[in-house]
């Protein structure tokens, strides 16, 4: 597919370097979280490459659940599942575990129908800041810290009725942000639509730390600086 770029394999281990992971953020995802910079002290790879890496290797199910256990830095060989009976698990050589998976129902292994899923909910997680998380901590009076913002992509599930598509959509059906003195939970619920029909849904769990009360002053300085370096990268 076109995941080729984004990490380097030898013979069945997968690892990434910095530029990889902060490349497929940028790039592919529109992702500038700083957590995915390649000179970030606390550098991670970006979950939805895991993601896309696993459909690539063992296929899209009709009812899938990805939770996320470790964050993967860079040079860490990792082990993908080339089948999931129901459960699989992505781990290192030391067996840590990086990713769970369950999978369940119809599977396929058609390039244009997982390649089209990758692409849209990849498009989908681009947006989740600022444009959906921003109006979600502004409803709820929170926001996150500004020097050192934290927002952890935690677990996706996925329904399909099918998987006969070539091309799909995500759109947002619902948000929500459940708050815990300083911690917060996001649930992104989202619709997955084909030829204007709906053909499934899902829902992405985030979690955010070191929140604190809302400033419209500060978020819109984070916005700035978050758009700028967006705007940058692109020049």
């Amino acid at each position: 597919m076109f995941l080729e770029s984004y990490c380097s394999a030898s013979g069945n281990k997968i690892s990434f370097t910095r530029q990889q992971g902060s490349d497929f953020a940028k790039k592919v995802a529109n992702d500038f979280n700083p957590l995915h910079d390649a000179d970030a002290k606390r550098f991670c790879v970006p979950g939805d490459l895991l993601f896309a890496l696993v459909l690539e290797k063992s296929g899209l199910s009709q009812e899938m659940k990805f939770t996320f256990s470790g964050m993967v830095n860079d040079g860490v060989e990792l082990t993908f599942p080339s089948i999931i009976e129901q459960q699989a698990s992505i781990v290192d050589d030391n067996n840590k575990e990086y990713l769970s998976i369950t999978a369940s129902g119809k599977n396929t292994s058609d390039r244009a129908t997982i390649s089209a899923l990758t692409k849209a909910y990849v498009e989908f997680s681009g947006q989740t800041f600022p444009h959906i998380l921003v109006a979600l901590m502004a409803e709820n009076n929170v926001m996150i810290n500004p020097t050192r913002p934290m927002v952890m992509y935690e677990s996706m599930a996925i329904h399909l009725d099918n998987v006969d598509f070539t091309s799909v959509e995500l759109k947002l059906a619902q948000s929500t942000l459940s708050i815990d003195g300083k911690r917060g939970v996001a649930d992104l619920i989202f619709d997955l639509i084909s030829d204007g029909k709906k053909i499934g849904h899902g829902k992405k769990h985030m979690l955010l730390s070191g929140l604190r009360p809302y400033e419209q002053a500060t978020i819109d300085d984070i916005v700035q600086q978050y758009n700028s370096k967006k705007a940058q990268f692109s020049a």
